[in-house]
């Protein structure tokens, strides 16, 4: 998910300085009389780990219902004589999060919030930034509410304080590829809101232009990292029954994020040097990313593939990893309980890491499952960023201001309310992700996407006299986007990718979002200006068509495997 500044909820980084500048804003108001501290100060500072597939086996060899009975007794009461490893030949339910398996299913939800949450927090600070940078231009270029001196921006510098962080998340990305599988999920996400904090409060505390886009370019690789490491350490730690719930859940955060950077934003527009508080609020919010990651465990999948990898001793890591699986799933599991499920898990991964050849590099990622897993989650990134996300929520200002509302306080509540339907109808896709399954959300939000794409041509075109049917379309595209591209297309980009060139796969993956982002928001201009908003929309509606196509041909469901099943029964 990118973003769009402007006054309405988007998905795309970009920004339309015209408008920003047309925005009206109102008197400033004096800091002091709320009581607050005054505008120079800044406030106070997707892998899944699972056990290998299993099933009851019975050990005992009798024969009859009685003997029967005896053995499932047997297995029933002994964990260890009723699970075995793919590479012993045993088949069972699936499995995801690191002790999801072998000793059954049970897992304690209160175990499973802390992991999820303060990962999830990346997400949250990536939407917020979405949502502040909206309100933070407008203050930035008044001359009542900015409080510099330097506030007559050009429009191509306003627009680098509206896209930097995307350039910067471009940036992370890059340095995810490099660094990332070894640093390590949790190193990478600390990183990332050590990185969050210093764009932050070095934006907030900015004294001129220049210092404000290297805070933007800083939050912008924290955001880059974030979006890489956030998806697989939630994988890798949760069950696979819940593991699409908690990564689409990850996109409500974001959307929630968004909506909070709308309500700052609204709360700080007509406050003198407002926009230093929009921009440092999101210092605080990462120092609890911070702390939290950093009392965390390490994911026990990574430390396994780390001793696989021979970068550690495998003794070493086998103690550091039941350690980390008994912080994760709670102390209710027996050490010999979970030092078996470290050891299927080991012989899962030594089998997947020796079906391939060599070390994951650049051009594995052209090979084989690698090639087609990126087929899968590049192409969905790709189409989720050029399906007219910026482009319909560009408009959607003109679009309300034919339905009545005009004034700049109704636009503000307008996108306060669109924000709020974001957040519901991620909230359909969370908790029906893993009912319904990753194809039949995307299918039926590609779908709805084409629909109110088509519906908005025919309103510029013949319908423009029926300003219900461009409010509709509008409503129509926010929520099928949110159902659809919004949290399915990163759930399944963190599941896809084969197990050795994963976390490379995923790095790409970012790559492509936010480079088709940066595409859009280049292309967007000179296409409004040659086509016009008509054309625009049917353009965008034929692409909507192209990608449920290639949804349709090209995209698995993945509900319910593991990620080895993903890979033997999907990928080869």
């Amino acid at each position: 998910m990118a973003a769009k500044v402007g006054l309405f909820p988007s998905s795309s980084l970009t920004t339309s300085p015209h408008a920003i500048a047309a925005a009206p804003t109102n008197a400033p108001r004096p800091r002091g009389a709320r009581g607050l501290a005054s505008p120079g100060r800044s406030a106070a500072a997707m892998d899944a780990f699972h056990v290998s597939s299993q099933a009851a086996e019975p050990l005992l060899r009798t024969t009859g219902a009685a003997a029967a009975a005896a053995a499932a007794a047997t297995a029933t009461s002994n964990p260890r004589l009723r699970v075995r490893t793919h590479a012993q030949g045993g088949e069972a339910p699936s499995s995801g999060g690191a002790g999801d398996g072998a000793a059954g299913k049970e897992f304690s939800w209160s175990s499973i919030i802390l992991p999820f949450l303060f990962p999830a927090l990346g997400g949250l600070l990536f939407g917020y930034d979405i949502g502040a940078t909206s309100g933070a231009c407008i203050s930035l270029q008044s001359a009542e509410l900015s409080g510099t001196t330097w506030f007559s921006l050009s429009s191509i510098q306003l627009g680098l304080v509206a896209s930097g962080s995307l350039y910067g998340a471009l940036g992370g990305s890059l340095l995810a590829y490099r660094v990332a599988d070894f640093l390590g999920r949790r190193i990478e996400l600390v990183t990332a809101a050590a990185l969050y904090i210093s764009g932050a409060l070095v934006t907030g505390f900015a004294p001129d232009f220049v210092l404000l886009i290297i805070g933007r370019l800083l939050y912008g690789i924290g955001i880059g990292l974030a979006m890489h490491g956030a998806p697989l350490y939630i994988a890798e730690t949760s069950p696979s029954r819940i593991r699409g719930t908690l990564i689409s859940l990850k996109e409500l955060f974001i959307v929630l994020g968004i909506l909070t950077g709308y309500l700052v934003g609204s709360l700080e527009i007509d406050v003198v040097g407002g926009w230093r508080y929009m921009f440092g609020f999101g210092a605080p919010l990462a120092v609890i990313m911070a702390i939290g990651m950093w009392n965390l465990p390490p994911s026990p999948r990574w430390l396994l593939l780390r001793a696989v990898q021979g970068k550690a001793s495998v003794e070493d890591n086998k103690k550091k990893a039941i350690q980390a699986l008994r912080s994760l799933r709670g102390r209710f599991r027996s050490d010999r309980v979970l030092a078996d499920e470290i050891d299927d898990t080991l012989l899962s991964i030594k089998a997947a890491y020796a079906e391939q050849e060599s070390e994951g590099n650049i051009w594995k990622m052209f090979e084989g499952a690698s090639l087609k897993a990126l087929i899968i989650g590049g192409g969905l990134v790709l189409f989720q960023q050029i399906t007219g996300q910026p482009s319909v929520l560009y408009y959607a200002t003109s679009i309300l201001q034919t339905a009545g509302f005009a004034a700049a306080s109704d636009a503000a509540k307008v996108s306060i309310l669109i924000g709020l339907f974001k957040l519901l109808m991620t909230g359909v896709a969370v908790f029906k992700v893993d009912d319904l399954g990753r194809r039949p959300l995307l299918i039926g939000g590609i779908g709805g996407i084409a629909v109110s794409l088509f519906l908005l041509a025919a309103y510029y075109k013949i319908l423009n006299s029926f300003p219900f049917v461009a409010v509709g379309a509008l409503l129509l595209y926010v929520g099928s986007y949110q159902v659809s591209f919004g949290p399915i297309s990163w759930l399944m980009v963190s599941e896809i990718f084969p197990l050795r060139t994963r976390g490379r796969g995923i790095s790409l993956a970012v790559l492509t979002n936010f480079g088709s982002n940066a595409l859009v928001t280049f292309a967007f201009s000179p296409l409004q200006e040659f086509l016009g908003p008509a054309n625009i929309f049917l353009l965008f509606g034929a692409i909507s068509l192209l990608s449920l196509v290639f949804v349709i041909l090209k995209v698995p469901e993945t509900k319910g495997l593991t990620l080895e099943e993903i890979e033997s029964k999907l990928l080869k």
